[in-house]
């Protein structure tokens, strides 16, 4: 911390020298223009260009002959000259690595505090969307990417991000992954995803990490399981499935994508964990009485135990801890499940 500050200190007085050094090559391009017509006795333009000229150590001709007295004038003046300009260049060179420094040390503090989140490895055209419905959703991110233009679209939308390669196992630390909630892999190669879910694997040592993982290729779906993702999903499929079930069952498409969609009706598709020791543990849809309790409807319930899926429940099913419930509520209506469902703290 007290390093940062003696950064963040001295940026302030790296500005000030900067423009201290601009202001002193001005009074030196008007000492030299105003030599070199009292020396010399040139139009103001010709002065103006030599002062310059000489300032700045181009090396072109003089403008016209010179005294021996203009000669000595010349060679002093741009001792000084060069010495100008070399402060100034290395101050703001100074100036610009301390202000990328400052930058990503504030990043790296910002995703330092977060917990939770969603590491997406790669900011594509599927990334983005990724990136975007997540955060439209109220989920951190934290986005990694290596190339300069990613980081530029990611710095202006105030989107965390990591610059640098997802393979790298150090990129993925400083991605927070240790205390992330999942990884999403959606880098252009799949081997690319394979490697990343496999360190990620490997970091964790069998800490819960939800891994998702696109593939561009189907003979790479069994090694991307293999390497540790939970879910595999291919773009190609998914379309040609959706542009399917569109001709097939258009109302049902249609409701779907209205509840699905991040910026569709005012209510979502979501999932609820049964907590221990909570209102939900231990006790019946029925006795809990979601669909007045919380004004929501469960569609689903996958039992913690057996892995087993109950859709359209039985009202007299009886919730354990650990068991999902997949809830049809508005977005607040959830939260207010969540909390109950979450059990004494």
């Amino acid at each position: 911390m007290a390093s940062d500050a003696r950064s963040l200190g001295s940026r302030p007085g790296t500005v000030r020298e900067v423009l201290l050094g601009l202001g002193a090559v001005t009074v030196l391009i008007g000492v030299g223009t105003a030599g070199y017509m009292l020396i010399e006795g040139w139009e103001p333009m010709d002065a103006v260009y030599m002062a310059f000229i000489s300032l700045s150590t181009i090396g072109f001709q003089e403008v016209k002959p010179l005294s021996d007295a203009g000669r000595w004038f010349t060679m002093a003046y741009a001792s000084v000259g060069i010495g100008t300009f070399a402060f100034i260049a290395t101050r703001v060179v100074q100036f610009l690595v301390t202000h990328d420094a400052i930058r990503q040390r504030a990043m790296q503090r910002r995703i330092e505090r977060l917990s939770d989140h969603y590491v997406i490895a790669g900011y594509g055209r599927i990334g983005h969307w990724i990136a975007r419905d997540l955060v439209a959703a109220g989920r951190d991110v934290v986005v990694v990417d290596r190339r300069d233009d990613r980081a530029e679209q990611l710095a202006a939308a105030g989107v965390p991000y990591v610059q640098a390669e997802a393979e790298e196992e150090a990129t993925l630390r400083a991605a927070g992954i240790e205390r992330a909630a999942g990884l999403v892999l959606v880098l252009p190669q799949d081997a690319s995803n394979v490697f990343v879910a496999l360190t990620a694997r490997e970091i964790m040592d069998g800490r819960d990490l939800f891994i998702v993982a696109r593939t561009n290729e189907q003979t790479s779906i069994n090694k991307l399981l293999r390497a540790g993702a939970d879910k595999v999903i291919s773009p190609l499929e998914i379309g040609a499935d959706r542009i399917a079930q569109t001709i097939l069952r258009p109302r049902v498409d249609r409701f779907m994508e209205q509840v699905l969609g991040v910026d569709a009706l005012d209510f979502d598709l979501e999932e609820v964990i049964v907590g221990a020791g909570s209102l939900l543990d231990g006790r019946s849809l029925a006795e809990v009485d979601v669909r007045r309790h919380f004004d929501a409807v469960v569609v689903g319930v996958l039992r913690a135990g057996t892995g087993e899926w109950r859709f359209n429940p039985d009202a007299e099913l009886a919730l354990a801890a650990g068991d999902a419930l997949i809830v049809l509520a508005t977005a607040e209506q959830i939260r207010t499940i969540r909390a109950e469902a979450a059990g004494p703290r």
